[in-house]
């Protein structure tokens, strides 16, 4: 008879989330818990909260509230970066027997095995001492590991809560980072996700920096994909474009935020580059990667952002070569600096900008597809079965499914792009003329 705890995880936001997310399961299951799904019996449910995501406190009281449905008598945590920002809030929250902010979510185990079933509270300290790297990766879940190598952000744009709930930019040496990545690659996975807050960062321009640890994960044994996830644009120098196309590891994919093609709007945004050199890195990627996708973030209502702006914005991304946009509303963000700007854009306003950059997406990404179209790439196959069909993506992040095969889950497979299906992903009908390795 199984008499092990059960703990269950649900995780709002970005990667790194899921990336610390299955750090603490790990710890979890190295203690005695048998993990299990959200939506299952569990004994401790843990909620991992995101800053970024709209309606943070509706979403967490809805997950309480579905974790004590499951169980009545379950001890829930509340996690991460909105458990940072406001942990009184969700302290409030009836069914929350802990909150944990930034450096405490990873001893939550000994939390729980101290107090057992004592209602716990509040344990945050302020941002500012937060100072520690906990390295991170993910494992069972997915197919690929997300591994994290840099957290906390020293920008402070003006519209990000980040760096409050994350604090200073931090990282762990060289050395460090490749053992947890050859302790991710001991899994079995074939691709690593190098994700953080501000990754380009990566050893804050001390005696390290990003350049040297690509180079060096660049040689690890057994990982057959190193794909990065987000890099500002001031921080993606030449020469790590140039490495990267010389690299068989590394793949053609780059995600560079934007936020707006107005100049004025990213002075009032406090980022640290002008539309221009953004312009130029995409320039460069394409000269050395022409099959390469590339990804922006563009926030549309921004405060004092006119039709003016709104229209550069959409004319610089329709001219320059990008294959995708992730598009986000401005929202307004407690204790950020752009609430002191006085000139708002109408709620309304905003939603007609998002859709028109969202469209304009689409249409990008079809395009993209299409110049790809007839040429061989490599599919990383995931393990969901949907709808009969299983799917993976390409090196350069293009998304082909198939007929699902369990023994293509976690295998990288030689295909022709021929047929775009009428959901636009490129559908692939011969298992027989496919080559694995």
């Amino acid at each position: 008879m199984n008499n092990k705890k059960k703990i269950a995880f649900y995780t709002l936001g970005c990667k790194l989330n899921f990336s610390e997310t299955s750090t603490i399961a790990r710890q979890f299951e190295n203690g005695g818990y048998e993990k299990t799904e959200f939506e299952n019996p569990a004994d401790v449910y843990v909620i991992n909260t995101c800053s970024v995501t709209d309606h943070a406190d509706t979403k967490c009281r809805n997950f309480v509230r579905q974790a004590l449905r499951n169980n009545p008598d379950a001890f829930v945590a509340v996690v991460g970066c909105y458990a940072q920002l406001k942990p009184g809030e969700i302290a409030e929250i009836p069914g929350v027997d802990i909150v944990l902010g930034a450096n405490e979510k990873f001893n939550l185990l000994q939390y729980i095995e101290d107090n057992k079933r004592e209602k716990t509270g509040i344990h945050a300290c302020e941002i500012k001492e937060v100072k520690d790297f906990i390295p991170s990766w993910s494992a069972g879940d997915r197919t690929r590991t997300f591994l994290k190598v840099q957290d906390g952000c020293d920008y402070f744009c003006a519209f990000c809560t980040i760096p409050m709930a994350r604090g200073f930019s931090r990282s762990e040496n060289i050395k460090k980072t490749l053992q947890s990545a050859r302790e991710a690659a001991e899994t079995g996975v074939k691709e690593i996700v190098l994700t953080g807050v501000n990754i380009g960062d990566f050893g804050n321009g001390k005696e390290e920096n990003f350049l040297q640890l690509i180079k060096e994960l660049d040689k690890i044994q057994g990982v057959k994909r190193f794909r990065i996830s987000s890099i500002e644009p001031n921080l993606l120098t030449d020469e790590i474009i140039e490495f990267i196309a010389a690299s068989e590891i590394f793949v053609p994919h780059f995600h560079i935020p934007l936020q707006s093609g107005s100049d004025k709007i990213l002075a009032s945004m406090r980022r640290r580059y002008e539309s221009k050199l953004y312009a130029d890195r995409v320039t460069k990627i394409k000269q050395l990667l022409p099959d390469a996708c590339i990804g922006a973030d563009v926030i549309v209502g921004f405060p004092g952002e006119t039709e003016e702006d709104f229209l550069l914005t959409y004319k610089f991304l329709n001219e320059i070569d990008v294959s995708y946009l992730h598009v986000f509303t401005y929202s307004e963000r407690d204790n950020t600096t752009a609430l002191r700007i006085s000139e708002v854009v109408p709620v309304e306003e905003r939603k007609r900008r998002n859709k028109m950059l969202t469209i304009l997406s689409e249409k990008k990404k079809r395009y993209f597809y299409e110049q790809n179209k007839g040429k061989d790439f490599t599919v990383l196959f995931e393990q969901e079965n949907n709808g009969g069909m299983i799917s993976g993506f390409t090196e350069n992040y293009i998304r082909v499914k198939t007929e699902y095969d369990d023994e293509l889950i976690n295998q990288l497979v030689k295909v022709k792009l021929n047929e775009l299906d009428s959901d636009g992903v490129f559908k692939t009908l011969q298992l027989s003329n496919l080559l694995t390795f």
